[in-house]
């Protein structure tokens, strides 16, 4: 004579060592079967694909409770929806397990319609999974924004040609040698400073001195009272020339 309630309590043990957390005992008004006896539901989850992990896997409950002469008849089976299945699919599901299990009388079964309902979510749903990553990626590539440079404008060229400009005349100052900076300070001159550089003496020809050095560069300053002063300092300079000039030739005549 079998032994059903022994062999029953040895299924569960069994599937309790290799199901661990995604097996547990619940309250048969949970279940949704009619029946006292004792309920278990099993969590299945779509399996996820490592190149493209999916974001929101269906998960299915198996329920099940134990008859009294089970494994020579079927399981009482229920199926509910944990994420993601439809009612339609749970209908077509459960009539699916239910035809397995009447092909397996005389052995425990649980774990094999576990199996089967775990094939027939990876292959329902897996489909799925696809076209809706292939829908995100088109929504993520309209999504993409192509960098633009910023619109030139009048205001905005010359904003930028003034600080290029100011940048460029720092680096000529940086590179520009001492000797140069110090003759650029010297070329303004005053009337006085002109005259006394003996430039006004007719030392040196004006001509010849445009070949040497660019007169352009020269910028001599003739302020009005500057140039009052040195039209004296030139008159006295020149009285002086003279007055030596004339003892020079009385002396010679002499």
């Amino acid at each position: 004579m079998t032994d059903y309630a022994q062999e029953q309590e040895m299924e569960i043990e069994a599937l309790e060592a290799i199901l661990m957390d995604e097996f547990k005992e619940i309250h048969s008004g949970e279940s949704g079967l009619s029946t006292s006896n004792r309920c278990f539901q099993i969590k299945i989850a779509q399996d996820e694909d490592g190149d493209m992990p999916i974001s929101y896997p269906a998960q299915l409950g198996l329920i099940f409770a134990h008859t009294e002469r089970y494994p020579d008849e079927p399981p009482l089976l229920n199926v509910t929806s944990l994420q993601g299945i439809p009612p339609e699919d749970l209908r077509a599901v459960k009539e699916k397990l239910q035809q397995e299990a009447s092909e397996n009388l005389g052995m425990a079964m649980i774990y094999t319609l576990v199996t089967s309902a775990k094939e027939w979510l990876d292959e329902r749903f897996c489909q799925d999974s696809g076209d809706v990553s292939a829908e995100a990626e088109e929504a993520a590539k309209e999504d993409i924004v192509v960098p633009h440079g910023e619109p030139v404008t009048v205001e905005t060229f010359l904003a930028w040609r003034e600080r290029f400009e100011a940048e460029l005349a720092l680096e000529r100052a940086k590179l520009m040698p001492e000797s140069a900076l110090a003759v650029s300070k010297e070329k303004k001159l005053s009337g006085r400073q002109w005259f006394e550089s003996g430039r006004a003496k007719g030392t040196a020809p004006l001509a010849e001195e445009s070949a040497e050095e660019d007169e352009d560069d020269i910028d001599i300053d003739f302020d009005d009272e500057d140039f009052e002063d040195d039209e004296d300092d030139m008159l006295e300079h020149y009285l002086a020339e003279k007055s030596d000039s004339s003892t020079h030739s009385s002396k010679r005549a002499s």
